[in-house]
C-alpha cells in the first residue's frame, strides 16, 4: 500500500478509522469521506492524533456530485460507509435504502465513469443470511434477511459483484460478523450490542442479556478484520468473490457477559425478557464458516475474545468521554 491512493468511505467510523491508521502506518495516501451523521458511528476522536497525515472530508456518500470528485486517481476504495442499525432500518426503511443500496450504486457509477481501474472492497454483513438453517453458516447458505438492513446490504454487495462481472471493475465483498474493538460505537446498540455492554460496565451498570442468553455468537477483533480487508484489496484471488469472516471460538451471550464482567471488579449482568421489537428480528444462534477465506488467503483470527475485549475495555476506560 505504500504510496497508493486509498479512499475510505465511513473513514471516521469504527472499522474505517482503524483501517486508516494501518494504511497511514504502511505509507498509503489516505482520503477519508464521512458524513458524521450522529446516529451512524463517525467520531472525529477516532483519528484526532493522525488527522494531519490524511485528507478528511465531511461528505455524505449519498451526494453523487461529491463522490464524483473523490473517485478519480484512487487506487483502492474501501467502501465501509453504511447504516448499521437493524432497528433503525425497520423504523426508517427508506433512509436505509438510500444509504445501503442507492448510494452504493451511485458510488459504483462514479467508478465506472471516472476510474474503472480502481480496486474496491465492500463491507457487507452476515445479517443477509437471517436465521441459520445450519451451523456454521458458509457462503452457500440461503439468504433470508430478517430486516430491511439485511435486504439492502444484500443489494449493495451484489451491485459490486455485477459491476465486477459486467464492467470489469475489480470488487470483492466481505461479510462481517460481530466486529468489536477500540473506536467502536458504545453510545448505544446501533453498531453492536458489545458496545452498549462495554458502556454499561464502565458506568457501573449491569449488562442486560436478552432472553435465556444461550444464543451463540462469533466475534472478530477489528485488527483481524483490517488484515482481512487488506488481503481482499491486494490479492487477485478476491476479485469478484464474496467471503465470510468469522472466529473459531464462539460464545453464548451469557458466557460473553460473564467474560466481560470478569474484566471489572464488581461488574454483573442480568437476564431480561426480549424486547418485542428486537425479538421479531433476532436470529438465534449464529456462527460463520470462514474456511473459504482462510484456505484462499491463509487468514485466521489472531486475537482471541478474552484478550480483545480486555484491550477494548481498557481503551474506552481511558477515552470514555469521547464516546458517550
Amino acid at each position: 500500500m505504500r504510496n497508493k491512493n486509498v479512499l475510505i468511505t465511513g473513514g471516521l467510523g469504527f472499522i474505517g478509522s482503524n483501517l486508516a491508521r494501518r494504511l497511514v502506518k504502511d505509507g498509503a495516501k489516505v482520503t477519508i469521506v464521512d458524513s458524521l451523521i450522529p446516529e451512524y458511528g463517525g467520531n472525529p476522536h477516532n483519528l484526532h492524533d493522525v488527522k494531519d497525515q490524511m485528507e478528511i472530508n465531511i461528505t455524505d456518500v449519498r451526494d453523487s456530485i461529491s463522490m464524483d470528485q473523490f473517485i478519480p486517481d484512487q487506487d483502492f476504495l474501501f467502501n465501509l460507509a453504511g447504516q448499521t442499525s437493524h432497528l433503525d432500518s425497520m423504523e426508517n426503511p427508506f433512509t436505509d435504502l438510500d444509504i445501503n443500496a442507492k448510494a452504493q450504486l451511485s458510488i459504483l457509477e462514479a467508478c465506472r465513469k471516472h476510474n474503472p481501474d480502481i480496486r474496491i472492497v465492500f463491507a457487507s454483513t452476515r445479517q443477509i443470511y437471517g436465521k441459520p438453517q445450519y451451523l456454521p453458516v458458509d457462503e452457500k447458505h440461503p439468504w433470508h434477511p430478517v430486516d430491511i438492513n439485511g435486504v439492502n446490504k444484500m443489494a449493495g454487495e451484489w451491485y459490486h459483484i455485477v459491476y465486477n462481472d459486467v464492467y470489469g471493475i475489480s470488487a470483492s465483498v466481505l461479510r462481517l460478523t460481530n466486529t468489536y474493538g477500540p473506536r467502536m460505537r458504545i453510545k448505544d446498540a446501533r453498531q453492536t450490542f458489545l458496545g452498549i455492554w462495554i458502556r454499561s460496565l464502565l458506568e457501573g451498570k449491569p449488562i442486560q442479556v436478552f432472553g435465556d442468553g444461550r444464543q451463540r455468537r462469533d466475534y472478530n477483533h477489528v485488527d483481524d478484520v483490517v488484515d482481512a480487508l487488506l488481503l481482499a484489496a491486494t490479492r487477485s484471488e478476491a476479485k469478484g468473490k464474496i467471503f465470510n469472516l468469522g472466529a473459531p471460538d464462539p460464545l453464548s451471550l451469557e458466557d460473553t457477559a460473564k467474560l466481560m464482567c470478569d474484566q471489572i471488579e464488581g461488574a454483573n449482568y442480568e437476564k431480561i425478557p426480549f424486547p418485542e421489537d428486537r425479538k421479531a428480528i433476532d436470529i438465534g444462534d449464529f456462527v460463520c464458516d470462514y474456511q473459504a477465506f482462510q484456505s484462499t488467503f491463509g487468514w485466521k483470527p489472531k486475537v482471541n475474545f478474552r484478550e480483545g475485549i480486555s484491550k477494548s475495555i481498557e481503551y474506552f476506560r481511558k477515552n470514555l468521554d469521547y464516546y458517550i
